[in-house]
């Protein structure tokens, strides 16, 4: 830990050596309209603005966004969704500025999924420190390396839709946005001087294309829990009734399904109430309701009933042996690939994963269009006639 560092608190008044202040506040947070509209001046006029959120995936089913968290050179605000008013004229104005983030991906999911709002661009620090070389890129690692400010580390796992927010909670709400300004400019001027800063803004490109496309889910697949593939095909009937099932009973209880039932009773209570309904007791939870275990019969009744041509099939995975020549392609992009990434100082898998190497020994014409254009550079010098 850097000399310098210090813990914030209450009654810290000195400065950080970034010239960051200790800022101890309680941010001001936005919970009705009128306050939103007194806020969004500072944000169209806003030079730079960083944003990150809150969600209850731990505590709720399905979860929702319960805290947008916005700072820009006029402060740091905390934005409640579950106040009741639209944000529509709040997303309209952040969709005009490059937003700084950290580690996006999941942000930019939920307000994908719960607003339909999608960025047109974004500064991930997180993603900088990678194609920097950094191997520790959690922004609490990188605030204290890089500003010399040591983040509580605070209430990760609490219940962001409880209301109202502890000053705990506020303040560490407030910490993931405060600083990402002072990182990201730092990040973007190292970036320009190694020329990387052409690689980030692709792939941070790329990166809001991948979390904000529409993706259905294969209702063939969904409910193959983790060891469903040892199960018979009766017993992955009875498997699929009960994924529903728990899946109405945490939508119910507004808890996640793992509340409910975890993974493997579910598979082993499929096994079981094959042989007889009696099996299913030592997988049962203690303290089972009985308007729950009477549903949980319910469903396996229903999955008992299926006649054998309605029972799910096994996924079929079906591997291909490469060819010599394709052997000798993989060999040779995975040595330019490392040999590159050294010479980068960079995780090679930034460039290609194994699998991305396979496809591209594979096929090199088709599966190059899947690479970045700066990914594919370095990866060019290989002759890729496929023989």
């Amino acid at each position: 830990m850097p000399s310098s560092a210090k813990t914030e608190s209450l009654h810290c008044g000195s400065l950080f050596p970034s010239g960051f202040p200790c800022v101890t506040y309680i941010p001001r947070v936005i919970e009705t309209g009128q306050k939103l509209a007194e806020f969004l001046p500072k944000l169209h006029a806003a030079t730079w603005v960083a944003v990150d959120t809150e969600a209850d995936s731990l505590h709720a089913y399905p979860e929702k966004v319960c805290l947008i968290q916005i700072s820009t050179v006029a402060g740091d605000v905390l934005v409640d969704p579950l106040a009741g008013f639209s944000l529509d004229p709040l997303l309209d104005a952040l969709a005009g500025h490059e937003l700084i983030m950290h580690g996006a991906d999941y942000d930019l999911r939920l307000l994908c999924k719960h607003h339909e709002f999608i960025p047109g661009a974004i500064f991930d620090t997180m993603l900088a420190a990678r194609l920097l070389g950094l191997r520790q890129f959690g922004l609490s690692h990188l605030v204290e390396k890089h500003l010399g400010v040591k983040l509580e580390k605070g209430p990760q796992k609490a219940n962001w839709a409880l209301r109202p927010l502890t000053e705990r909670m506020a303040r560490y709400a407030r910490n993931d946005t405060h600083y990402l300004k002072s990182l990201a400019d730092s990040f973007k001027s190292e970036l320009n001087s190694k020329g990387r800063l052409a690689w980030h803004q692709e792939y941070c490109a790329r990166l809001i294309a991948d979390s904000t496309r529409n993706r259905q889910p294969d209702m063939d697949s969904v409910w193959r829990l983790k060891g469903s593939h040892q199960l018979s095909r009766p017993a992955l009937a009875v498997l699929r009734e009960l994924w529903r099932w728990r899946e109405a009973e945490a939508i119910a209880a507004n808890k996640p399904p793992f509340f409910v039932m975890s993974h493997e009773a579910l598979v082993g209570i499929s096994e079981a109430s094959c042989v007889n309904l009696k099996s299913i007791e030592p997988f049962l939870p203690k303290h089972l309701s009985e308007r729950r275990r009477s549903g949980l019969t319910k469903a396996i009744e229903q999955g008992l009933r299926f006649p054998a041509d309605h029972h799910p099939k096994p996924l079929c995975f079906t591997s291909r042996h490469p060819s010599e020549g394709e052997r000798r392609r993989f060999i040779e992009l995975q040595k330019l690939r490392d040999a590159r990434a050294a010479e980068l100082g960079i995780d090679a898998t930034l460039i290609a994963s194994r699998a991305t190497l396979s496809d591209l020994a594979y096929d090199w014409d088709k599966h190059q269009l899947d690479l970045m254009n700066w990914q594919r550079d370095l990866l060019k010098p290989v002759s890729h006639p496929r023989t």
